[in-house]
């Protein structure tokens, strides 16, 4: 079957890029004469009706904003199976051939779902900062999302080493330390606490120990939220000024600034390649993949494989952190 009419909506958490992903679709599409369909405030819009033709000039100077411009929305209507026959049905009413999802792993499976349901083919373009999806080496606003936290830790440290100061940072990562584990490489972070390793509030102690008795006087932890090794930040804060009541200690939670600002140039490049191959990929009568990104190469794997499995955390980046902190 010709694809002639292409939808795309972006769902679940919005990511540095996603905006730029769309410019690419919307363009690809112009390139290729199919009509183009933005779906706003992701698979709820699907189920509202929320659905326009986009033109070139509708992405008119998006390639260098943050956020989304057709919106994101969490759906719990479309999770049944009700509110997904209202959604196929405005499919059907405009001729939707296909669909492209910009999102995570939740998004996915929503897109995995309706195709399996409707047969609408679905093609997934990787929207999130937490690079926690398998089958590509970045997703889409990790690239900005790490350079956000390396300028807000930079200058954290400026204030960490004026009042003799131990800070605990905590960044996103529920479910994977890479943000984690590559910003604190980058700010030469004392440790870094990731949900992939939870280390233990003994070694984090006997770390702080062997870093005061040599003279260190301020020092910097990142934290992944998902990190086990307290509570929360500010239970793991408590712990340690137990042991050190004379260390002055802070908590910083970076929270939603890491979501947003203007994607790097490696998101964007990466953003315009991923929204290319999604429309060619539609046109050759590909469906049910995600398109990622290995040994530099714009690759597909498979929806359900990109969900299932997780992306595993560098070991020679431990590594590297490991001798850092010595």
């Amino acid at each position: 079957m010709k694809v002639k009419k292409i939808a795309v909506l972006t769902s679940g958490g919005d990511s540095p890029g996603m905006n730029t992903a769309l410019r690419a679709v919307v363009r690809t599409c112009a390139f290729y004469k199919i009509e183009c369909y933005g779906v706003y405030r992701g698979f709820q819009g699907l189920i509202n009706d929320e659905i326009k033709i986009l033109k070139t000039r509708s992405v008119r100077g998006i390639i260098n904003r943050g956020g989304t411009m057709l919106y994101s929305a969490r759906s719990n209507e479309f999770r049944e199976k009700e509110g997904r026959v209202k959604a196929f049905e405005n499919i059907k009413k405009h001729n939707i051939d296909a669909l492209v999802v910009i999102g995570g792993d939740g998004s996915f499976n929503g897109g995995l779902i309706f195709q399996n349901e409707f047969n609408i083919p679905v093609v997934g373009i990787p929207g999130t900062i937490d690079n926690d999806l398998s089958g590509t080496t970045h997703t889409l606003g990790y690239d900005t999302a790490l350079n956000t936290v390396m300028e807000a830790i930079d200058k954290i440290r400026d204030t960490a080493i004026s009042h003799d100061r131990l800070f605990f940072v905590e960044v996103m990562g529920r479910d994977a330390g890479h943000i984690a584990l590559n910003s604190g490489i980058a700010i030469g972070a004392q440790e870094i606490l990731i949900p992939e390793e939870n280390i233990g509030l003994d070694v984090l102690i006997s770390s702080l120990k062997k870093s005061k008795s040599s003279g260190k006087t301020s020092s910097i932890i990142v934290v992944a939220e998902g990190d086990k090794t307290g509570k929360n930040v500010f239970e793991l804060a408590k712990s340690v000024e137990k042991v050190f009541p004379d260390y002055e200690i802070r908590v910083s939670v970076l929270g939603h600034m890491q979501r947003g600002g203007s994607p790097s140039c490696f998101d964007r490049v990466l953003a315009s390649r991923m929204g290319v191959k999604a429309v060619e990929c539609l046109m050759d009568g590909e469906k049910g993949v995600m398109i990622g990104l290995n040994n530099g190469k714009i690759n597909l794997t498979p929806l359900k494989a990109a969900i299932k499995g997780k992306s595993k955390i560098n070991s020679e980046l431990l590594r590297v952190s490991m001798i850092m902190n010595t």
